[in-house]
């Protein structure tokens, strides 16, 4: 199973981003699906996530200016990044919950998009 991710990119302060991460392999069903991300010198956070029926969390710094979607026939999700701060600078990731064919399920990353924000 692999996650490719894409859509990031260097913006101004204010702008917008669409980050998609689509999974691809031997995938039987996806579970929750989500993206963190991991800035220089911080622990990687949880930004958002989604269920397959499509209940969403968001990380507080997230909550009114990303958004979090996903397109289950095409196993991708995405992420809508609006009105962003200097402080959204990271690298973002992709997670999936994956069953696979033979019915074993593991937790998927994907290789990583740098956002970056300027002032």
């Amino acid at each position: 199973v692999q996650l490719q991710a894409s859509g990031g990119g260097l913006v101004q302060a204010g702008g917008s981003l669409r980050l998609s991460c689509a999974a691809s392999g031997n995938i039987y069903s996806i579970d929750d699906m989500g993206w963190y991300r991991q800035a220089p010198g911080k622990q990687r956070e949880l930004v958002a996530r989604i269920t397959v029926g499509g209940m969403t969390d968001y990380a507080d710094s997230a909550k009114g200016r990303f958004t979090i979607s996903r397109d289950n026939a095409k196993n991708t999700v995405y992420l809508q990044l609006n009105s962003l701060k200097p402080e959204d600078t990271a690298v973002y990731y992709c997670n999936a919950g994956v069953r696979t064919l033979t019915l074993e399920r593991d937790n998927y990353w994907g290789q990583g998009t740098q956002v970056t924000v300027s002032s």
